[in-house]
């Protein structure tokens, strides 16, 4: 596989989850992970609790990992992530979406992820097809819809758009609507076009005012901005270098 060929995106982790549930001492409902994960031992039998920090009052709450668990059905490494509030365990029990749904609470996302755009450059006026790896470096639910419009620069018009025409191809289990958390692919057919895009939506946005998507924070759009560099300025190892980019999710 010639991955030289191909863009990678990466939904990076910017912070944790905050678990939203009723504290028992406040009117607060958001809580963060304390970091620490409780382990009581009776004979044998073994409850493990993830400590949670209640924001409004910093009382500290318990969520159920193991109940009256016989010793022997756990991993002793993982008694010992437990015993040790291994960062690693305590990230992956907050956001564990099972762990969510079996204490009754759900997690807010928002603010917890960065979207990170790997493109070569010599590839952004290439007129084969580009093929996009997105990756996920947590578990965080993000429309499909959204990740494009953070990855390419563009609206919601222009990636709806886009979409309808072929010249973004989705696997089949997937629509621009849907939400994802795992790693997948995406195609853009003539990635060049994708600037075309960007500049015909926005003429159709102004004239009829519909509002348009929010701009960036971090870096303008990736793939439009970068056809505007003036090729022959730029070397040929250059033009092999990732062009790479940040931009704050939701």
């Amino acid at each position: 596989m010639n991955t030289d060929r191909k863009a990678h995106w990466a939904v990076r982790e910017s912070a944790l989850p905050t678990v939203v549930r009723p504290c028992p001492d406040c009117p607060g409902t958001r809580h963060r992970p304390s970091g620490k994960i409780r382990v009581n031992a009776s004979g044998k039998l073994l409850d493990v609790w993830l400590l949670l920090s209640c924001a409004g009052c910093d009382r500290t709450s318990k969520v159920p990992v193991h109940e009256r668990a016989h010793v022997s059905s756990l991993d002793p490494a993982r008694l010992v992530a437990y015993e040790t509030n291994a960062a690693a365990v305590v990230r992956e029990l907050t956001t564990s979406a099972s762990l969510a749904a079996r204490n009754g609470y759900r997690l807010d996302w928002a603010g917890t992820w960065e979207l990170e755009v790997r493109t070569p450059l010599h590839l952004l006026d290439d007129p084969t097809p580009l093929t996009v790896l997105v990756g996920f470096e947590l578990p965080v639910p993000v429309r499909i819809e959204r990740l494009l419009m953070l990855g390419l620069g563009l609206s919601r018009t222009a990636v709806r758009r886009m979409a309808a025409d072929g010249r973004i191809q989705l696997p089949p289990a997937l629509t621009p609507t849907a939400k994802a958390h795992r790693d997948f692919e995406l195609t853009l057919q003539r990635p060049a076009s994708v600037r075309a895009a960007s500049v015909e939506v926005a003429s159709v946005e102004v004239a009829g005012g519909e509002a348009a998507a929010p701009v960036p924070t971090v870096v303008p759009a990736r793939i439009a901005t970068a056809t505007d560099l003036v090729r022959p300025r730029v070397s040929r190892t250059a033009r092999r270098q990732p062009l790479v980019t940040r931009v704050a999710g939701a």
